[in-house]
């Protein structure tokens, strides 16, 4: 054995050889109190290693390198050496405490008073630190759980419904200048809320569609009958109020004032289902098209059909294991429950725009939501470790090349920008549990129910409110 590869080993066998000595105990839900004690002998020992390897390098006036008298290098150096060796010891002893009791670390570790924690003149240095950890379950048996597996389908009206839908998107918008607002009719208006007389929120020629939809964070499912007869130029004012879950918390359960001012106003012309219509789709016939569009319903059907059993296995499993979530939730830990949650309703194919109004309505006032996140992502974290799951690289870029794809970007560029905002972390994450929960559907026990396509994108939608 060479003499570099014997330095090697002895150097390592040291390492390994030398304990800490480690207190750990319970400091309430999911979270560990620990006590270091970093000995005397192995503080003298840092500190002359230390002084050993500067000498060898430092470069000191009148002095070739290495040459330095030892006396002449600790005290021009003492300070930074026991800083550097203080560090040093800290870093490691920490790191063996968390290694050897097999610690699942989550957040930051919460020092005492680790600025006093000084290297001594005499003795030894001790420090404390508590740390909030994995908590301790066990799972169920899953193959004993039974899931409804909606059974929907798909009928000539449902066809008949999404040709329409596309010939909105393809239709043409014509003014209308002979009546008021109709169902259906598209707006462009200056918006104001008002509550007890204020303007808590308003938009200047907002965009406004005479159906179902949302004012200042206040779902309005009569907005039509509520501007009927409406006409540019004229301005109509009516009563919301607002719901339990209100971005705003001043706001909640109150009674705003909404005020529509009238700007322009028109009517969709549906698109003429023609040779035109067709080839600009890339279809010869109406019946292609047709086909292609009972495809891509049966695509989402069976996408939300397994999305709706995920979260029968997530519910059983929140129901049937019970322990305590650590006493302190970090920011750090509720900002990671809040991006699961985006995450979650990016990949279900939800607008940027939508998934920030419910990542907002999450911050402002979930917190229960925010546990009971917090209490699936370790449920669902030990499943996929039990069952051995995870995720490659290649459907890692699959995952993100569909949303790039329904985005109009790069995969490339929405790679680079979600590693620097760190969801592509939060989607390993949750392709991995999503894996997990599959690989647990292959054994569960499956009941048909019946539902219609609709009523299945209803429950679609009010799962990921």
């Amino acid at each position: 054995m060479s003499e570099t590869a014997t330095d090697t080993a002895a150097a390592t066998t040291e390492q390994a050889e030398f304990e800490y000595p480690i207190k750990v105990e319970e400091a309430g839900p999911g979270t560990k109190k620990i006590s270091v004690e970093i000995p005397r002998q192995r503080i003298d020992d840092a500190i002359k290693k230390q002084f050993t390897d500067l000498r060898k390098q430092a470069a000191l006036p009148g002095f070739r390198v290495g040459r330095a008298p030892a006396r002449l290098i600790e005290k021009r150096f003492a300070t930074d050496v026991r800083d550097e060796v203080r560090r040093s010891l800290i870093s490691e002893s920490y790191q063996q405490a968390i290694e050897k009791n097999k610690l699942e670390v989550i957040g930051e570790p919460e020092f005492e008073d680790i600025e006093k924690a000084q290297l001594p003149e005499q003795g030894s240095l001790n420090y404390t630190f508590q740390v909030e950890v994995q908590p301790e379950f066990t799972l169920p048996d899953v193959a004993q759980i039974t899931v409804k597996k909606p059974k929907i389908d798909i009928k000539e009206e449902n066809v008949d419904q999404a040709m329409k839908n596309l010939r909105e998107q393809q239709g043409t918008l014509v003014p209308v200048e002979d009546r008021g607002v109709e169902e259906g009719d598209y707006l462009l208006s200056d918006v104001h809320v008002k509550f007890e007389g204020t303007v808590v929120a308003h938009q200047h020629d907002a965009q406004l569609v005479a159906r179902p939809g949302r004012i200042g964070g206040v779902q309005i499912d009569d907005l039509a009958a509520r501007l009927a007869g409406l006409k540019p130029g004229e301005t109509k004012t009516f009563t919301v109020t607002a719901p339990d879950t209100h971005p705003e918390e001043k706001l909640r359960g109150k009674e705003l004032e909404v005020e529509v001012a009238l700007k322009d106003l028109k009517r969709l012309e549906l698109a003429t289902v023609n040779e035109q219509f067709l080839a600009e789709l890339g279809f010869e016939k109406e019946e292609e098209l047709r086909a292609a569009l009972r495809e891509q319903m049966q695509e989402k059907i069976d996408s939300d059909v397994q999305q709706a059993m995920r979260e029968q296995v997530a519910k059983h499993l929140l129901d049937a294991v019970n322990f305590e979530l650590p006493a302190k939730m970090s920011a750090r830990q509720v900002d990671r429950v809040v991006n699961r949650r985006a995450m979650d309703l990016l990949m279900r194919g939800m607008p940027r725009e939508q998934v920030e109004a419910n990542v907002e309505a999450l911050k402002q006032g979930a917190d229960e939501e925010a546990r009971r996140e917090l209490k699936l992502f370790f449920i669902l974290q030990k499943l996929a470790a039990d069952l051995n799951v995870d995720v490659d690289e290649g459907e890692l870029n699959g995952r993100i090349a569909y949303l790039a794809a329904q985005r109009n970007q790069r995969p490339e560029a929405m790679k680079k920008e979600m590693s620097n905002n760190g969801q592509l972390v939060q989607m390993y994450i949750q392709l991995r549990e999503q894996k997990a929960i599959d690989e647990v559907l292959k054994t569960v026990r499956q009941e048909l129910v019946e539902v219609k396509p609709d009523e299945a994108k209803a429950e679609g939608e009010k799962s990921g409110s």
